[in-house]
């Protein structure tokens, strides 16, 4: 699925979820511009991605739900988590990107917390970022292992939170040693969840947005002058794979395919990379064929 749309922000009225293919041209000399695709991994499987782009274009959030392989106690899927989610951000858009992360955890909590075990350790969550043009500044937030790249005139910045990979490490490296498709990879992926999952939303393990909005503290957040970026890209690690592991671009590279061609031509190449390993022989992953989400946002 594609969405192109060029805003005009001091006269849009829409914001746009990635449930069709909306089209909008602004009139004004302070245009911003979001391109995004996104695939589910595969046709048979519901997208665990999401995404969010503002009425104004100015607010901008990709969303990576994190694979339930053991019980999670909850009556919904990871899906809809993430959708939920992204379509409650949608009603704070105009916070701050930490408040309005709060405010969507709440929300989407509020949906199914007497149908559901939210204190479950594997309750459904996302790995998120947000990124919010303001007058004179670029402000971000990053929670779990979604990618933000930043061209800024002169040089790259990549930003991502790398925690959860500092976690399970012997039960990570176990699976990877495993050929995909097995009984025994499979068990071994869940090892390997069920490690990552007794430290996650702790002190000293990772964060992903679940049902407490108090996780929002430990996100990763910051800020650049936006006269200062030239393009922004958010990507899930699945739209990222191309860089890493796959090592068929540098960032640079990355982000010249998602200018020239767009983000569809990126989970093209993702895609043609994944097929060529079927097996993940070359390159070890938890799935062959990962959910992929890439934006570009231009002004």
């Amino acid at each position: 699925m594609l969405i192109s749309c060029q805003f005009d922000p001091p006269t849009a009225r829409k914001s746009f979820l990635p449930t069709g293919s909306p089209r909008c041209t602004g009139t004004t000399d302070h245009k911003v511009r979001v391109t995004a695709s996104s695939e589910p991994g595969s046709p048979q499987a519901p997208n665990e991605d999401a995404f969010f782009v503002s009425a104004d274009g100015y607010t901008v959030a990709i969303f990576d739900g994190a694979t339930a392989r053991t019980g999670t106690g909850c009556i919904h899927s990871v899906a809809w988590y993430t959708h939920s989610l992204a379509g409650a951000l949608a009603g704070h858009a105009r916070l701050t990107p930490a408040k309005a992360l709060a405010a969507a955890i709440t929300d989407t909590a509020a949906r199914h917390q007497h149908t559901c075990d939210l204190a479950h350790p594997g309750t459904p969550s996302a790995a998120v970022a947000i990124v919010q043009a303001r007058r004179r500044s670029l402000h971000y937030l990053l929670l779990g292992d979604v990618t933000l790249v930043l061209d800024l005139g002169h040089g790259i910045r990549v930003l991502t939170d790398s925690r959860v990979h500092a976690t399970a490490r012997a039960e990570r490296q176990a699976a990877d040693e495993l050929p995909s498709g097995s009984s025994e990879k499979a068990q071994a992926l869940v090892r390997m969840k069920q490690a990552e999952l007794t430290v996650r939303n702790v002190a000293g393990g990772y964060w992903l947005a679940a049902a407490d909005p108090a996780i929002v503290a430990h996100a990763i957040t910051g800020e650049v002058p936006r006269q200062h970026v030239q393009l922004a890209a958010l990507l899930s690690d699945g739209a990222a794979r191309v860089v890493d592991p796959f090592g068929l671009s540098d960032w640079q590279g990355l982000l010249t395919v998602l200018s020239a061609a767009g983000p569809s031509e990126l989970i093209r190449q993702v895609r043609a990379a994944e097929t060529a390993d079927p097996a993940g022989i070359r390159w070890p992953r938890n799935k062959i064929h990962d959910d992929a989400t890439a934006i570009l946002i231009q002004q």
